[in-house]
């Protein structure tokens, strides 16, 4: 069997086509292409997903329903942000660990959006309780650390984001060797996508290599914080 192929450029086009004309009304005339272009393809992905985070991230859960599953909404909540816009003009997927309810929980994250497609890893804006155990971690098992976010082939594909300290957080030592990291607000890796290689034919053998290449680091972090990385 061929390998599959899930997006086409026409996700690409529609959510370009959204972020210009970000209106409930442009919004309902196009349902079709979100369908066609965005939900189903990313559904079938999830779906397909599955077996391959039940081999090697098995606390990890691939969900394909429409709704609060592992697909992010499209609405985007409007409440407490200046910004009224009502749709967000990218595709976001979440496989989180099964004991998580939101963004929050450890997780392999797929990002497709024109020109900032990524894979992400790790834990976005974690807790106080759990920044304070993965800090604690990372001072009581430097070397575990360094080995699972440090080595070469890790670095080569894998580059931190998110938001750090300005100062070193307080209880922990200013002049250790992780200081970097213990400064982190969140512990997350990403690592870039192409808009041809999210079209591509083989785009899940893609993602899932990519996603495994970061064990280490999710099983670090998902210790840290009490979780089993396994079943």
């Amino acid at each position: 069997m061929p390998p599959a192929t899930y997006f086409s450029p026409d996700l690409f086009k529609y959510l370009r086509g959204l972020k210009r004309n970000n209106t409930r009304e442009w919004f309902h005339d196009n349902k079709p292409r979100y369908e066609q272009a965005l939900r189903v393809p990313a559904q079938k992905l999830i779906a397909d997903f599955g077996p391959q985070l039940d081999r090697w991230a098995p606390a990890h859960i691939a969900d394909p329903r429409p709704v609060g599953g592992s697909l992010f909404r499209i609405h985007r909540d409007t409440r407490f942000s200046k910004d009224k816009s009502p749709y967000k003009t990218h595709c976001g997927i979440q496989f989180r660990h099964r004991s998580g309810k939101d963004v929050h929980a450890p997780g392999f994250y797929l990002h497709l959006e024109p020109k900032g497609c990524f894979v992400g890893a790790g834990i976005w804006h974690p807790d106080t309780a759990s920044q304070l155990q993965i800090r604690t971690a990372i001072t009581e098992k430097s070397d575990a650390w360094k080995r699972a976010s440090r080595s070469k082939a890790f670095l080569r594909d894998w580059r931190f984001a998110g938001e750090s300290l300005q100062r070193p957080p307080r209880g922990f030592d200013a002049d250790h060797p992780c200081l970097e990291d213990l400064k982190r607000k969140d512990f997350i890796v990403v690592q870039d996508l192409s808009e041809d290689e999210v079209c591509a034919d083989g785009f899940l053998s893609t993602f899932a290599k990519k996603c495994r290449s970061s064990v280490p680091f999710m099983k670090f972090l998902c210790e840290a914080v009490e979780l089993e990385f396994e079943r």
